[in-house]
């Protein structure tokens, strides 16, 4: 390579690009971490399942952080939209770490597969792997961390009452786990899914900073 090929690919002008992208990747992961907290607030409860569990989106912009800027990112949105939660936990923190495992279990491996294969394809498989993962980890997270941490504060009768008070048959954890938490889990992964392939393809040269 020659001395004159050597300054151009070290010119300024490609550094200020690449510093430019590690600026824009940082300011638009904090974004989506701003706009993961606030979805977190909008959290609700649905009648179909106990009422200390949860349904909120805000794994919709760690989603989009992991498609447009890889896993790290989506980790990066996960933590801090459940560090600013726990200025307001009603948990003692137990619902922020269980929602950040799960979190982690869906972008990591949906941005994993998008990183190598950047299709329609390559998005829907990669967030349908995300969803099963998370749906399948949450049994055995909240199994054997969450809710052993959670009995702190509930006793283990009482939140085995919960789920037998919609369904009678469920008499143990293990049960309540798979016919309620898993289908939960692996549905709310799939709704966040449904909303990032029908909004980020408009959304991507905004988000990356490109010319539409």
């Amino acid at each position: 390579m020659s001395n004159k090929e050597t300054t151009i690919n070290n010119s300024p002008k490609k550094k200020n690009g690449v510093n430019g992208f590690k600026i824009r990747k940082m300011t638009v992961t904090a974004i989506l971490a701003a706009a993961a907290a606030v979805l977190q607030l909008l959290e609700f409860s649905i009648p179909i399942i106990p009422s200390f569990i949860k349904l909120d989106f805000s794994e919709l912009p760690a989603l989009i952080a992991s498609f447009a800027f890889g896993p790290l990112s989506g980790v990066s949105v996960c933590f801090i939209k459940n560090l600013i939660k726990l200025f307001t936990t009603m948990t003692g923190g137990i619902g922020e770490l269980s929602n950040f495992i799960l979190g982690c279990m869906f972008v990591i491996p949906a941005g994993l597969i998008y990183k190598h294969k950047k299709t329609r394809t390559g998005a829907l498989l990669g967030a349908f792997l995300g969803s099963a993962v998370m749906a399948i980890v949450s049994v055995f997270s909240n199994y054997y961390v969450v809710y052993p941490i959670y009995t702190t504060m509930m006793p283990m009768e009482t939140i085995i009452a919960a789920y037998n008070a919609i369904l009678p048959s469920v008499t143990n954890l293990w049960q309540a786990l798979l016919i309620f938490n898993m289908p939960f889990t692996f549905i709310k992964g799939l709704c966040s899914v449904l909303i990032t392939l029908a909004i980020y393809k408009p959304l991507s040269p905004v988000l990356k900073g490109k010319k539409i």
